[in-house]
C-alpha cells in the first residue's frame, strides 16, 4: 500500500472498536430464560439436539458466546453428559456438556482457560473475550488477560500485512477520501471490533499494534501478579514500536 509523498509526522490514530462487556460476546442472546445461565465455548460440539445422544435430531447449531438456559441433564447410553437447555422461547434442545461453561460454577474458568490457551489467533481473541466477561472476579484472570492482549498484538501484525495486500493504492487514489482512512475502515478489523478490541494505526509505518488495555489493566488491578511484570514489558516494546 502505497501513500502520498508528505513530511514524516509521527501520527497514531486510535482505533475505537468496542467496549468490554458481557454484551460483547452475547448481544445476539438477550432473550430471558429460565434455569442456569450457560455460554457456548466450542462451537465444535455445539449441536443443539432434539434427543440427548450424539446420533441425536440436529435442531441447529449454536453459536460461540450464545447465552442458554440448562434446565436439566442426561447422560447417554455411551457415557456423554448432555444438557437440557433453552435458546430462544420457542427453541428448545440439548447440548453435549463441554460446549458450553456455567459461569458460576467451580472449574469453569479453569477448563475455559485450557481451551483459551489451546487456542490461536481469533479463536484465542474470541474465548478470552468470553472468559472476561463471564468471570469478573475469577484468580486467572491476569492470565487470561495476558493472553487477550498477546493474541490482539499479533492479530495486528497479521492485519498489518493483509490490509497492505489487499487494499489497491490505485484504486483507493480514485476516490477523493484520505488513503488512510481505507486502513481505518479496513473489513478485517469488524470481528475484533465485536471483540472489543483497540488498535492504534501508525500512518507512517501503515502498521495496527494493539492498544494495550489488558496489559494496562493487569498493572492497575494485578500489580503484585507475575503477569504485571510481563505486562509492562510488553507495554513498554509497543511505546518503542511505534515511535
Amino acid at each position: 500500500m502505497i501513500y502520498s509523498s508528505r513530511p514524516r509526522v509521527f501520527s497514531i490514530i486510535l482505533i475505537i472498536v468496542g467496549l468490554a462487556t458481557v454484551r460483547s460476546t452475547s448481544a445476539q442472546a438477550q432473550v430471558r430464560v429460565p434455569g442456569r445461565i450457560g455460554i457456548v465455548v466450542d462451537e465444535r460440539l455445539s449441536a443443539l439436539r432434539a434427543s440427548p445422544n450424539l446420533s441425536g435430531k440436529l435442531l441447529r447449531r449454536i453459536g460461540r458466546g450464545r447465552t442458554v438456559g440448562i434446565t436439566g441433564q442426561s447422560r447417554s447410553r455411551d457415557g456423554v453428559l448432555f444438557y437440557s437447555v433453552v435458546v430462544t422461547r420457542r427453541t428448545r434442545g440439548w447440548l453435549q456438556t463441554e460446549s458450553l461453561i456455567v459461569p458460576r460454577r467451580a472449574g469453569d474458568d479453569e477448563r475455559l482457560l485450557r481451551l483459551i490457551t489451546a487456542s490461536a489467533d481469533f479463536d484465542r481473541v474470541a474465548r478470552a473475550r468470553i472468559f472476561l466477561d463471564a468471570f469478573p472476579h475469577s484468580p486467572l484472570r491476569p492470565r487470561v488477560l495476558l493472553l487477550f492482549g498477546d493474541a490482539a498484538e499479533q492479530a495486528a501484525i497479521k492485519l498489518s500485512h493483509d490490509a497492505s495486500r489487499r487494499l489497491d493504492a490505485t484504486e483507493m487514489r480514485a476516490n477523493d477520501a484520505p488513503l488512510f482512512s481505507y486502513s481505518l475502515n479496513y473489513s478485517g478489523l469488524d470481528r475484533y471490533n465485536r471483540q472489543g478490541v483497540r488498535f492504534a494505526f501508525d500512518r507512517d509505518q501503515r502498521r495496527f499494534h494493539y492498544e494495550g488495555a489488558s496489559w494496562r489493566e493487569i498493572i492497575r488491578r494485578y500489580p503484585r501478579s507475575p503477569e504485571a511484570a510481563q505486562a509492562r514489558t510488553r507495554l513498554t516494546a509497543s511505546v518503542a514500536e511505534i515511535k
